[in-house]
């Protein structure tokens, strides 16, 4: 993996962030709300951060597959052997609630991996960033790139995951996505688990949670796209993790005819669940 190439995408996470604040922070801001044509919202931020995104990676080599890009049909994706899959900015509802849960998403995509994945978090300007063989990190707060090598970043951040010593076994739920499918996920952990704790967040800070050490386990039984997991996948895989489909033996992979994601699980490395799985 070509360094430039991992560094144009932390600087486009920085510039997207940058643009998603002057919206947020202006108490006279028009978010100028639209609705697609799934019901779901974008605003103006949305539109401002993709257009910076796809300026900065045009100076790379692949093409963009964006949540607020123009649709590509399968037949033009099917030959990407390498891509970028950018959501702008994930967790609209939560910017329009401005409850600062809300994210840059930029993963690169290699045969359908995610082995690059950026996460920018505007408000608390946080970053999250996994590489492949290199590991995750995570750096607070920063606005903008001040390192020119892996090294220079690995001395600067936080290795994930974190030692997190705790008594309970921690849940990522959904703030707005719960599902009868998860409740019973939830359930059967509490027949394992002694003390279960429920912990809500939005947008792809739910699987950061995860490749951090602050949560156990992250269930999804609810629709998502892969724009909404490609870059936390990256994260969680270099942290020693993996977000699984639900049989628990297949990764999620990207760049699909059909881009909607099947529901999965996110668990960090040497997870008890594996091993409860592999025995059923």
């Amino acid at each position: 993996m070509e360094l430039q190439y991992i560094l144009k995408a932390i600087d486009a996470a920085f510039l997207a962030g940058e643009q998603i604040r002057r919206v947020y922070d202006d108490p006279d801001a028009d978010f100028q709300v639209e609705r697609k044509a799934d019901n779901s919202p974008l605003t103006i931020a949305d539109k401002r951060a993709h257009a910076v995104i796809a300026d900065v990676l045009s100076a790379t080599p692949f093409p963009v597959l964006s949540e607020e890009g123009k649709h590509i049909s399968y037949a033009e994706r099917a030959s990407w052997k390498e891509l970028w899959v950018v959501d702008p900015l994930d967790g609209t509802k939560e910017f329009i609630k401005r409850n600062g849960e809300f994210t840059v998403n930029i993963a690169w995509i290699c045969q359908g991996v995610p082995v690059v994945g950026v996460i920018y978090v505007p408000v608390k300007k946080e970053l999250y960033l996994g590489i492949e063989k290199f590991g995750a990190f995570k750096l607070s707060d920063v606005i903008r790139r001040e390192f020119s090598s892996l090294e220079e970043l690995a001395e600067q951040a936080v290795r994930l995951p974190l030692s997190e010593k705790r008594d309970s076994w921690v849940v990522v739920a959904s703030r707005s996505h719960s599902t009868p499918e998860t409740e019973a996920f939830i359930e059967r952990l509490r027949q394992r688990h002694s003390k279960v704790e429920l912990l809500s967040s939005g947008s792809s800070l739910k699987i950061c949670l995860v490749a951090e050490g602050k949560a156990d386990v992250y269930p999804r039984f609810a629709p998502t796209m892969e724009w909404d997991t490609a870059a936390g996948h990256a994260i969680v895989r270099a942290a020693g993790g993996e977000i699984w489909q639900t049989d628990l033996k297949r990764p999620l992979y990207y760049n699909k005819e059909d881009l909607l994601n099947p529901w999965f699980i996110v668990l960090p490395k040497d997870s008890p669940e594996l091993m409860v799985s592999n025995n059923d």
